[in-house]
Parts: structure tokens; C-alpha cells; sequence
């Protein structure tokens, strides 16, 4: 039986292991899905020592970085993002990196743009904001990252005006604040200034509607949640991984 698995910390709320234990009942694939939950991503060379027949891994919160520093090599768009959500066990055990997040959050964001979404606000800058960032190039979107350590060329939470909030009509929260069970938690925005031009989209799936989203929706914008996100990059990393 093949084995495939999460590597991450304090993962026991994923999506992924349901989502894919779940599909391979489905379509009788004979394979199993798993958690890898460690403290240290020094333990990640004992998982492949312990489990000899993985073929596929994702990754998640807080290895997305630190994983790659394991592996022979990483796929372009891995590269040019600088994070890794998904290995593939090649011939000989050799471990490739690729993102499959980029590919999750473009395809579900699209059917939602309108016109006037060319300039976007990225919340957050971890291994998530540069999928989400590498994902709004290839769209043609400008955007800036908002930080509560900005570097130059971004912007800090106490810069956003209403001005800015009117200029950037697309917001995306990758930050984790909001997830279940600190559901009253929010990026710290003038939510006052968003209107029924705006977009936002937050990379939580639980809650189904974060309070980023509530807040939005006040001002009449439309607010999405990460769940199709989700699907559609597990859907692409097993692709990879048949590949």
C-alpha cells in the first residue's frame, strides 16, 4: 500500500488527511493518507527513514520554508516562489519540492475578479503570501505585501488609509488570524472603507466565514474563503505525484 502524508505542526485539524482518505475510498486507490505532526523539522529525515513506502508528501504551517533545505531539488515554480507545499518521492527516493498552492488560489480567485481588481493587498508575508503573490503576477494584478514588519516597498497595518483600501479592491489574508478556535480574531484594517468594488479573500477554511470576511461584507464586498483553494491544490498534487 502506497503512503501519503502531512507534514506540518499542530496539524490535527487538517484538511488534507480526510480530503484524501476520503478519495482514495472513492476511486479504490489503494493507498493511505497520514499526519506527520512534529515539533522540529530536524525529525523530517526520520519520516522518510521510518516510512519506506511514502510517495508523496504535502507540506504545511510552519515547514513551507524550512523543508526545502531537505530536498535534491525543486520544481521552477517552487523556485521562483521560494516555498514548498507539495514532495514528490522520485525513483531512487529522491525528494523534488513543488508548489501546488499558487495553481489553488489562482483558479479559485479567477471566476470572482472583476475589472477593476488590478491592485491587491496581500496580508501577511509567510510561505503562503508568496504563493498568493507569485499566483497574482501570473494574473497581471499588482500588489503589495502588508506587514506588521515592513520591509521597504511594503506597507505596515497603521499605513493603510482610506485612500490605499480604495485603490487596492482585492485583500487576501494569508496570515492564520481567524482560524478556528480564535474565531474572533482578524487582520487589524479599516474595514470602513471597503465597499461593494472590493474583493476579499481569506486563506482560512475554518471558519467557513472568518471574521475578515464578516467584517467585509458590512461594506458590501464580495468574501471567499480558502476551501476551493484547497481542493483544487490537493487535486494538482496528486496530479505531480501520478505524474
Amino acid at each position: 500500500m502506497k503512503k501519503f502524508g502531512l507534514l506540518g505542526k499542530n496539524i490535527s485539524y487538517s484538511f488534507s488527511r480526510k480530503y484524501f482518505n476520503e478519495k482514495f475510498e472513492k476511486e479504490k486507490i489503494n493507498a493511505e493518507y497520514v499526519n506527520f505532526d512534529i515539533p522540529e523539522i530536524t525529525d523530517f529525515p526520520l519520516i522518510i527513514t521510518k516510512n519506506p513506502t511514502l510517495s508523496g508528501m504535502n507540506v504545511t504551517i510552519p515547514y513551507k520554508l524550512e523543508v526545502m533545505k531537505f530536498l535534491e531539488d525543486l520544481s521552477e515554480d517552487a523556485k521562483a516562489i521560494e516555498a514548498v507545499n507539495v514532495i514528490k518521492f522520485e525513483n531512487g527516493g529522491k525528494l523534488i519540492g513543488h508548489n501546488t498552492d499558487f495553481i489553488g488560489f489562482r483558479d479559485s480567485l479567477k471566476p470572482h475578479l472583476r475589472p477593476q481588481h488590478t491592485h491587491a493587498l496581500i496580508l501577511g508575508t509567510g510561505g503562503a503570501s508568496k504563493a498568493v503573490a507569485y499566483a497574482l503576477k501570473t494574473l497581471g494584478i499588482s500588489y503589495k505585501f502588508v506587514s506588521r514588519s515592513p520591509l521597504e516597498d511594503q506597507f505596515s497595518y497603521s499605513d493603510l488609509n482610506e485612500e490605499i483600501i480604495q485603490k487596492y479592491s482585492l485583500i487576501i489574508n494569508t496570515t492564520p488570524l481567524g482560524t478556528f478556535p480564535d474565531i474572533e480574531n482578524c487582520p487589524d484594517i479599516p474595514y470602513q472603507f471597503i465597499t461593494k468594488n472590493h474583493l476579499v479573500f481569506d486563506l482560512i477554511y475554518n471558519p467557513s466565514e472568518t471574521k475578515f470576511m464578516s467584517n467585509s461584507k458590512k461594506g458590501g464586498a464580495t468574501a471567499i474563503n480558502g476551501n476551493k483553494m484547497l481542493q483544487l491544490q490537493a487535486e494538482a498534487a496528486w496530479l505531480i505525484w501520478n505524474s
